[in-house]
């Protein structure tokens, strides 16, 4: 063979591997690579070609599927009561992707999951009927929750501390996810991106902010557990004023006749004492206030409901005066509603923490269980004698304290309200915060809540959990026993 001939050959041979080569890593490895990325237009014409699977609340749909008239993508994503629910839902656009439920379980909706398939369907790669996600929201807490924080911005979680249902999720200002389910709703986008209020943000989940006074629940738990007190009706060593350590600037309490001096820390929650916490946390010291922190959740930056929850956050490497403001829930101690709604479930619990999570299942599309979160896992945070004890206190601080807005007839009601430093120097509107449980006397119900409302158009001086936040939570805890 001519020398010139055999290194052609040998030139074209090489050729022809490497195209089979590389033909078979892009269907052999980055086929899924390929389906996901966000500029295949195949995907989406794929996943828009059908009616999508539905999101279930209290037994009926709250999403749908609407035939578009134009294009390439048949059907466009549709939701009943959006505004209500877009903080459970998240959206799902043709245009934009997906987020939160509608995107965690985007596989099932648009029936693509492989647990949809049967054999026969795998082996075809034959569109099978989409699946359904179900919720564990509770229809009547969620409405009450949307219509009492109204135009606040604001949100409220509410939890049924035995099963760690979330009953309730709301983020408000809020917006409906079928404006921005097409693929020409351009305008709408950039207005809602570009509001200064940012309603597509779920507060309820991903905006921690300092939980003021209603952290002071954690610092007593950790007082009782660590066995500071014997109880919480065991007097402090807590001067009123407080200086604090290292320094020349005195804490003081919202009113000087408020009997703070060597409170209990029952009196200490009932009028909301900041220098009994303060110093109840430099007493303790950091180490031990964050271990008690952790254990209710805080510092997780892997909580899943399924959607991911910011970290709420007890900070490290703080000096004795930044201790001090840590037990007030100042300095840099951080919450979302969700956390403290948690807190006061495990304590209404008996000390026991089950995970919260807001779908209890995920069904075929014959409704054939695909996967079940109705047994949740539960953890022991705290003695059953510290949550009854701090129990008594919460519901003496209903009863007779700073919490009296939250009462519901008929049903035993604990909280602890909070208002929050806003600002430098305290120059913004303070939040204000609402932390409670409540117990039907006659049917056993229960469910904790807990409320934020970042801003309002109250006057400054009238800012206050028990004002604000805790109306909204008495509605969603009355809804949630009925």
């Amino acid at each position: 063979m001519n020398k010139t001939i055999r290194r052609a050959s040998v030139f074209c041979l090489l050729l022809v591997l490497a195209l089979l080569t590389r033909a078979t890593w892009v269907q052999a490895y980055e086929t899924k690579a390929l389906a996901d990325n966000k500029n295949n237009r195949r995907t989406a014409i794929a996943q828009y070609a059908n009616p999508l699977g539905d999101i279930i609340v209290g037994g009926r749909p709250v999403t749908g599927s609407k035939k578009t008239k134009s294009g390439d993508l048949a059907y466009r994503r549709t939701y009943t009561d959006g505004d209500l629910y877009s903080a459970v839902t998240g959206y799902s656009s043709q245009a934009y992707g997906s987020t939160q439920l509608e995107g965690i379980y985007s596989d099932v909706l648009d029936g693509t999951d492989t647990r949809l398939k049967n054999p026969v369907d795998a082996l075809t790669g034959k569109q099978t009927a989409p699946g359904d996600v179900l919720t564990t929201i509770d229809p009547a807490v969620q409405k009450a929750g949307y219509e009492a924080l109204g135009d606040k911005k604001g949100a409220a979680v509410a939890i049924d501390p035995k099963s760690g249902r979330i009953l309730g999720m709301v983020s408000t200002p809020s917006y409906d996810p079928s404006k921005i389910s097409g693929t020409t709703d351009g305008d709408a986008w950039k207005q809602l991106t570009g509001d200064k209020s940012q309603p597509m943000l779920n507060r309820a989940l991903r905006q921690p902010l300092p939980p003021g006074s209603t952290f002071k629940l954690v610092v007593a738990a950790a007082a009782l557990e660590d066995g500071l007190f014997s109880s919480i009706d065991e007097k402090t060593d807590s001067p009123d004023p407080y200086r604090l350590p290292g320094t020349t600037t005195d804490l003081t309490n919202e009113s000087a006749a408020d009997p703070c001096e060597n409170a209990t820390l029952r009196t200490a929650l009932e009028y909301s004492c900041n220098t009994v916490f303060a110093k109840v946390a430099d007493d303790l010291g950091q180490d031990k206030v964050r271990a008690m922190a952790e254990k209710f959740g805080f510092n997780d930056a892997r909580r899943d409901v399924p959607v991911r929850a910011s970290a709420s956050t007890y900070p490290s490497h703080m000096d004795k005066a930044q201790t001090a403001l840590s037990g007030i829930g100042q300095f840099d101690v951080t919450a979302t509603p969700l956390q403290m709604a948690m807190v006061t479930s495990a304590l209404s619990n008996g000390g026991v923490m089950a995970d919260p999570h807001m779908v209890s299942k995920v069904t075929d599309g014959d409704g054939n269980t695909l996967q079940s979160y109705e047994k949740a896992r539960s953890e022991r945070i705290v003695s059953a004698s510290t949550a009854s004890q701090l129990q008594s206190a919460m519901e003496t601080v209903v009863e007779q304290g700073t919490g009296s807005s939250a009462k519901v007839p008929g049903a035993v009601v604990g909280g602890k309200t909070g208002t929050a430093q806003h600002g430098v120097n305290n120059s913004k509107t303070p939040y204000a915060w609402f932390t409670s449980y409540a117990k039907d006397r006659s049917t056993g119900k229960e469910v904790a809540v807990a409320v934020l409302v970042e801003d309002s158009d109250a006057a400054r001086a009238e800012v206050s959990g028990n004002g604000l936040a805790g109306p909204v939570a008495q509605k969603m805890m009355a809804a949630a026993l009925k």
